[in-house]
């Protein structure tokens, strides 16, 4: 694969361009990361209202009808459903591990089986999560297996 990178004036959008011969699962992957990479979400702690990159959020969880993103130390909330998370991050390092959990992969340490066909996820601050059974099959896909 040829990768060619030009300068371009301050006054042109940028613009990546794709050439291929057929569009793969690898491109297509690479296409929505270079999509993600640019998205912002917005959250909220107290009165204060932040812009945080997808990739520094460890998972979302929805309690009491409310949806929290967690990030290595803070806990924000978000005015997002989870399923709008979901469709927004899709074909990104996220993955719906239950009702109420949308995990980051990209910061899970190890996944290991737990009872009753679930899985744990060992997130990289400590943190274990759940992976429910029905989310298994999606989870395995994800990872390849």
């Amino acid at each position: 694969m040829k990768i060619t990178i030009q300068d371009c004036p301050p006054e042109e959008e940028e613009e990546i361009i794709i050439r291929c011969r057929s569009l793969d699962d690898s491109l297509l992957q690479m296409i929505y990361s270079l999509r993600a990479g640019r998205v912002k979400l917005t959250v909220s702690k107290g009165d204060r209202i932040f812009q945080v990159q997808p990739s520094d959020i460890f998972y979302f969880e929805a309690v009491d009808n409310r949806v929290f993103a967690y990030m290595e130390k803070e806990v924000f909330d978000t005015k997002s459903k989870l399923y709008e998370l979901e469709k927004q991050l899709d074909h990104t390092d996220f993955f719906r591990a239950s009702k109420s959990t949308i995990i980051n992969l990209a910061k899970v340490r190890n996944i290991c089986p737990a009872f009753n066909g679930r899985f744990e996820a060992c997130m990289e601050n400590g943190e274990k999560l759940i992976v429910s059974r029905q989310y298994v099959p999606d989870l395995k896909k994800k990872l390849g297996l």
